[in-house]
Order: C-alpha cells, then sequence, then structure tokens
C-alpha cells in the first residue's frame, strides 16, 4: 500500500512538473514587441514574422471544445496586411465567441491602439449564394500607417458543434515563425487522433487525470515563397485533429472511420429523400417510354438542370443535412445537398440505385486522407453505378453536360453514402478531349497593314464553361476577357457574337478590325506574327531545384487553323518555320504552307497536354519546351510587294 502510495505521488509530482515546464516554455518572451529583436533569417522573403502563438484546445465532450488563441505578429511591409484584421464566425447557439482583444504597437513596442469585442463589425454571414443563414461574423481590421507593425490578438471560442476538432495552421506562405505552440487537452478515451502535413515534429505528451495533453512546438521556421502552379495543401505546414466520437448540432455521430461517417450521413438523410406516391407515378410515367436505365438517367438530369435551381440555405443542422426531396419538388430550389438529395430521390422513384456522395470541391483542392477520416468536404454530388458505366452527376449545374464532372470535383476522393455506410473512391479524371479549344480564323490583310479578321471558335469542357459564362458580362468586360486571355492583339474593333450550345459543344463567333496587324514595315516588305491569338501563352520563370509539382487546371487539347488571304499586289516572300515540339506530357506542332494560286497562307496549329500535374522532376523540361512554344509563335509571316 505505501508502495503504491508513493508511485501516485511521484506520478503526480511529474506531471505537475512538465505542467509548470510546459507554461514557462510557453511565456511570451519580452523582446517579443521589439521588431529589432527579430533575427535577419527570419526576415528574408517574409511579409510577416509569427513572434509568438499559443493555441490552446480543451475538448469538453463530443462536438464540445474551448478554442483559446493568443498571437503576436509583426508585420514587414502592405503584403502583410492581413494580419491587422480577424473575421469570427459563430452563431448564438453553437459557437459562440467570447473574450476579443487586439493591440497594435509601433517598432519599439510602443501600443498605439487597442480593439475590443465591442468594436467589432457583427453581421450575417450571408453571401452571393447564401440567402439565408444562422451564422454570423465578427470582423475587425486595423490599417497599418507604417511598418513595422506589431499585432497582438487574443481571443477564446466555445464550440458546441463539431464533426472534428479542426486543424493546427502553423505557418502561412510567405510567413516567417520564431515561436509558436499548439496545446491540446483531452480526454484520454476520446479517441483522440492527428494527423501531419508537410511536417513531422512530434508532440510532448503528458497525463492530467483523465485526460491527455499534447503540446507541439515549432521555432525559428523561415519564411517561403510557394513556387509558380503550387499548391499550398502541398507545402504548408499543418496538424489535424479529431476524435472519433462527435456532436453536430444536437446528433451524435462517429467519424472513426470512413464507413462510420458515412452511416452518419446515411441516418441524416433517412427521412429526407422521399417523394409522395403521387409524384413517384408521374415520374414513372415520365420515363416510361425509355427503354434504358442509362436514358432515364439523362433524361430525369437534363429535367433537374431545367427545372431547378441552386440557392443556398444554411439553417442549423442544414448544413450536413439536405432539405427534403418533396421540399425541392414543390419550390424549385435548393443546395448542392438538397438538389443531390433530390435527383437521388428521382432516381430512387424509377429503381435505379444511386449514391449520395460528398466531395472536397475547388479546382485541384486537397483530396481526402484515406487513412484519416476527417471532415472537409464542402459539396455534394451523385454517383450512379450503372452497369458497366459508372455515371457522376453535378445537380448544380444548369449548363453541365450529362455525366461530366468539372475541374470542381475531378480527379480527387468522394465519399459515397451507401447502405453499408461511407466508402471512399476516386471521381474520374478527365482527359486532353473533354477540353477542347479548336478554332478557324480567317484573316483578310489590307496594304497598309491593317487587317480584317473571323475567328469561329468550338469549345468543351472547361472552355465551354468560360464561354457560357461569359453571356453574363458586359461587352467591355467580354472584350477585355478575350484579348487577355487569348493574349490576343488589340483590335481597333471586336465584335463578340455567342453561338450554339449543343453536344457540349459551345460556338462563339468573333468578328475584328486592325488599324495596324502588321508588325514592321520597311521598303516593300512586310513583317507579321501569322495569327490572331497565341494558342498557348504561358510562360513560366526557369527553375533548377523545383521542390512541389505545377498543376495546371485541367488536361487540355487545342488547334487552330488560320487561313490567311494576303493584300492584292502582295506574295510571300518568307513563311514561318514549320516545328514540332514534345515533352513528357504533351506536345505542339505547327504547320504553314503558301497556296500561290489563291495567293493565301494556312496554318495548322495543335497543343496538347496529357496530365493536368506535372512533377517536380519535369518542371525543367516543360519550362524549356514552353519556352520553345513562345519562340515559335512569334516567328514572322515577310510578304512583299510583288515587281
Amino acid at each position: 500500500m505505501q508502495s503504491s502510495f508513493s508511485k501516485v505521488l511521484f506520478l503526480a509530482s511529474v506531471a505537475l512538473m512538465l505542467s509548470i515546464i510546459s507554461v514557462k516554455a510557453q511565456q511570451v518572451p519580452k523582446d517579443a514587441y521589439l521588431a529589432a529583436a527579430i533575427p535577419d533569417s527570419l526576415k528574408e522573403e517574409a511579409n510577416s514574422v509569427v513572434r509568438y502563438s499559443l493555441e490552446e484546445m480543451i475538448v469538453k465532450g463530443p462536438g464540445k471544445a474551448t478554442i483559446k488563441q493568443h498571437t503576436i505578429v509583426t508585420v514587414l511591409n502592405e503584403k502583410g496586411n492581413d494580419e491587422a484584421s480577424i473575421a469570427l464566425s459563430y452563431n448564438r447557439k453553437f459557437n459562440t465567441v467570447g473574450s476579443f482583444e487586439m493591440k497594435v504597437f509601433g517598432p519599439m513596442g510602443n501600443l498605439l491602439k487597442k480593439y475590443h469585442k465591442s468594436d467589432m463589425y457583427d453581421h450575417s454571414a450571408v453571401s452571393g449564394e447564401t440567402i439565408v443563414t444562422d451564422d454570423r461574423v465578427l470582423l475587425v481590421g486595423h490599417t497599418i500607417a507604417s511598418y513595422p507593425c506589431t499585432i497582438e490578438m487574443t481571443y477564446d471560442e466555445d464550440f458546441k458543434s463539431l464533426t472534428d476538432l479542426s486543424s493546427w495552421l502553423i505557418q502561412d506562405e510567405e510567413q516567417s515563425v520564431q515561436n509558436a505552440y499548439c496545446r491540446i487537452n483531452v480526454a484520454s478515451n476520446a479517441g483522440f487522433r492527428y494527423s501531419l502535413k508537410n511536417t513531422t515534429i512530434k508532440p510532448e505528451k503528458a497525463v492530467d487525470g483523465e485526460s491527455d495533453v499534447y503540446t507541439w512546438k515549432v521555432s525559428n521556421l523561415k519564411a517561403f515563397k510557394l513556387e509558380e502552379g503550387a499548391q499550398s495543401w502541398q507545402v504548408l505546414p499543418r496538424i489535424r485533429f479529431a476524435c472519433g466520437n462527435f456532436d453536430y448540432y444536437g446528433v451524435p455521430g462517429d467519424i472513426s472511420s470512413w464507413q462510420n461517417f458515412g452511416k452518419f450521413i446515411q441516418m441524416l438523410n433517412a427521412d429526407v429523400c422521399n417523394l409522395s406516391p403521387k409524384r413517384i407515378e408521374e415520374i414513372r410515367t415520365m420515363t416510361a417510354d425509355l427503354k434504358t436505365d442509362k436514358e432515364k438517367v439523362m433524361f430525369l438530369y437534363n429535367y433537374l438542370q431545367k427545372n431547378m435551381r441552386y440557392v443556398s440555405v444554411q439553417l442549423g443542422i442544414g448544413g450536413l443535412k439536405p432539405f427534403p426531396a418533396s421540399f425541392v419538388d414543390e419550390k424549385k430550389y435548393g443546395d448542392c445537398k438538397a438538389l443531390s438529395n433530390y435527383m437521388y430521390a428521382l432516381l430512387k422513384a424509377v429503381d435505379i440505385p444511386a449514391h449520395y456522395a460528398i466531395v472536397r470541391a475547388g479546382t485541384n483542392e486537397e483530396p481526402a486522407d484515406v487513412s484519416f477520416p476527417y471532415n472537409s468536404f464542402n459539396h455534394v454530388i451523385v454517383c450512379v453505378p450503372l452497369k458497366g458505366d459508372t455515371t457522376w452527376l453535378e445537380c448544380t449545374s444548369t449548363t453541365q453536360p450529362f455525366g461530366k464532372l468539372s475541374t470542381f470535383t475531378e480527379n480527387r476522393n468522394a465519399l459515397l453514402v451507401t447502405p453499408d455506410g461511407g466508402k471512399l473512391v476516386n471521381t474520374p479524371r478527365s482527359k486532353e478531349a473533354d477540353n477542347q479549344f479548336n478554332s478557324e480564323v480567317h484573316i483578310s490583310l489590307l496594304a497598309d497593314g491593317g487587317a480584317r479578321a473571323k475567328v469561329k471558335i468550338m469549345s468543351s469542357g472547361v472552355y465551354r464553361s468560360d464561354y457560357i459564362e461569359m453571356a453574363s458580362l458586359k461587352t467591355d468586360e467580354q472584350k477585355e476577357y478575350l484579348i487577355r486571355v487569348m493574349n490576343m492583339k488589340q483590335p481597333s474593333m471586336l465584335e463578340y457574337a455567342p453561338g450554339k450550345d449543343a453536344d457540349g459543344v459551345k460556338e462563339v463567333e468573333l468578328n475584328l478590325e486592325y488599324d495596324k496587324f502588321c508588325d514592321i514595315t520597311t521598303g516593300s516588305k512586310q513583317f507579321y506574327r501569322p495569327r490572331v491569338f497565341d494558342l498557348w501563352r504561358l510562360t513560366l520563370p526557369p527553375a533548377e531545384k523545383r521542390r512541389s509539382a505545377y498543376f495546371f487546371e485541367q488536361p487540355m487539347q487545342k488547334a487552330c487553323v488560320t487561313t490567311i488571304d494576303l493584300p492584292e499586289g502582295f506574295e510571300v516572300e518568307m513563311l514561318p518555320t514549320n516545328q514540332t515540339l514534345k515533352f513528357t506530357y504533351g506536345n505542339y506542332e505547327v504547320n504553314y504552307g503558301y497556296n500561290s494560286a489563291k495567293n493565301q497562307v494556312v496554318s495548322t496549329a495543335k497543343f496538347n497536354l496529357s496530365n493536368q500535374v506535372i512533377p517536380a522532376a519535369k518542371y525543367k523540361e516543360m519550362q524549356e519546351y514552353i519556352e520553345n512554344i513562345a519562340k515559335a509563335q512569334n516567328k514572322k509571316l515577310v510578304i512583299r510587294r510583288k515587281a
């Protein structure tokens, strides 16, 4: 008995010592407010320096936590001005902001200004698409007059509705970190887990009664610039946290596995995916003459696109639970969850199995981690497992072709909600043929160096979406967009005429006039870049030691046939050189010919990119390839007056 009691005292003493050491290690350094105390190594490539940061989370139970933040950041230039503002989201029932204070210091650590919670602007978290929500935002910002300037913030938040425990974002790009800590106090039996992203730091772990205390520390992290074309999620260090069980708006759930999280979503949706018997019979009648399941899916998807519209309404558990299918059927609107659930209900009405699928949306967004169940999803789509032909449906778009996903959701993990729970699967990856830009250009050169041109564009995939979206722009904005995106020589007149949109191909026509299309005139000769626009406009900086993969938005296939009528009395002196260029993931080809009988120059240019993600090891090859394309596109056509 004596021995056991001594052991308990010893362990308690060790825990107390660890706690004291931890507190001392995390005290604010005396020089944290002095800009001159920043080591020179932490100023390099930095717009701001985190002098001190402590993020402390106390997990009170499933879905419940208190987070305390204390940060001191020195802003070195205007690019770091975001550090002087903050937006804290809350709602009055499940997520509240307690105290808040922001202090502004001069270079010598002299206090310039204070802000309190009462100084924050409080408004609804509505956005362009979210018209109703019970979420709100507290905002405050300081206008920095001179640099360096140090911003200190302290605040606490209380959460009563969480699916996971969020992340510790250790460092932002072009930001160095002098001292930063993260501490989490969580029940030993909570199933706590964490996942390291772009870092290898390990926590110190201590025991406090029935809780475990984890503490992470980083110091003297140098700033770095994100390489062009890299994705921040590939580079920035962070740690994700989660427990096994959670509570979301009073509804318990389990995220210890993808299967269990899928069961939670399935349970939420169980009472909202049905239509009335009368409506089911109407839908069956609508599809009665269609022979195959795929024909029925296509018909019902087109019906959805023609009759429903996207509107975001986020109220309470509606952040995860969709409106009932009957509501959407009656009101003719819904958000991504509601529209996808409605599509599921339509298919269910005609006995076609389908799956509600949640996904992290956004071009080149980070895919879900197979080994770490965590709710980073922000969108819902539908998967229809037709025999030998799995079909994916984007239910928020009124223009997306049937069975095609866009860069918004393609080529990543989605969580299928099946009768057996969640199943993580890959969404389709588009090929270059899915994103085509094909064009025909006819240029009539004038003897004085001017020109008239007609352009016809036939686009699919991403390019089709771009031209459909252009319809919402003002005329001047359309012209500005075309000139910039197509790297077009500035015309004196541009007429834009949208054409038909059928079978996934959008047509556009342009009429152009140039007072001066000729680049150089010398004697009887005229020099031209023999095109209205460049088929490829991107150039990349050299990099001998590329660290990150380069991301394009999509694979692509581009082609242009250009016919040039020479002015009467002129002939070709020199054609640009034909060229064929290749690299591991693509090729470029351009050929020129002269028809003396018609006095026409005809060129055919082709470009394709087979993979949108280029490994770092292939960057140098790609950069040189693209540089050679730019040189090829800059070759001149030379014409002269006939003798």
